[in-house]
């Protein structure tokens, strides 16, 4: 008798984090138009190339404007609000770790809306490559001037979420990144892993690159 086929894990969960004021930006950075064309705001651009990533139903997790991006956000995405969004990011990512337990995330913030479908997909590719490790953490990275500078998406181990659920939403991610096990990177060709959206100086520099 054959022995059944074990059971493939599902890749990582597509979590994009849109829960911000918006301060210094003077709109909310999720709907803010990067292009005239449908399709072109900051959270439509980063969920279509999150696709890439394989996620059936990406999780978009709101704070500040929470009922204009649930109205805005395309069908098939679930939207779900952090209430205590104001605290700091790392609760809306302790608050995608509650809607999509035990999965790794894949944590896309919607401040850096041009990440291209590629490197998702390389994304998604090194993490299988490395065997999906429960407690690890993968940082895509580029090399400006011999400097090897990091961005966003990362993906985060189960079990690393798991940790968010007794970790203070005022502490920095980077506090979790540091009990990552293994810590990983990834090589890209793309600069726009550091394309930050803050400012309006930023939309009109990120809305010529479009």
């Amino acid at each position: 008798m054959s022995t059944p086929a074990r059971r493939q894990r599902a890749g990582p969960a597509l979590v994009v984090l849109a829960a911000g004021a918006s301060t210094r930006l003077g709109e909310n950075k999720a709907l803010a138009r990067l292009h005239e064309r449908a399709g072109g705001t900051a959270l439509e651009l980063l969920l279509a190339a999150g696709a890439a990533l394989g996620d059936a139903q990406p999780l978009v997790v709101t704070g500040h404007e929470h009922a204009a991006i649930a109205r805005a956000a395309p069908a098939g995405v679930e939207v779900r609000h952090n209430e205590r969004w104001h605290e700091g990011r790392s609760g809306s990512v302790a608050c995608a770790a509650l809607y999509r337990p035990e999965r790794d995330l894949c944590l896309a913030p919607v401040d850096v809306p041009l990440v291209p479908g590629e490197v998702f997909a390389a994304l998604a590719e090194e993490w299988s490559r490395c065997s999906a490790p429960e407690n690890g953490w993968l940082g895509p990275c580029v090399l400006q001037d011999g400097v090897q500078r990091f961005g966003h998406p990362v993906i985060l181990g189960r079990g690393l979420a798991r940790l968010l659920k007794g970790f203070p939403a005022e502490h920095p991610l980077s506090a979790l990144r540091a009990q990552a096990a293994p810590l990983l990177s990834l090589l890209v060709a793309s600069a726009a892993i550091l394309d930050d959206l803050d400012s309006p100086a930023d939309l009109a520099r990120l809305r010529a690159r479009r």
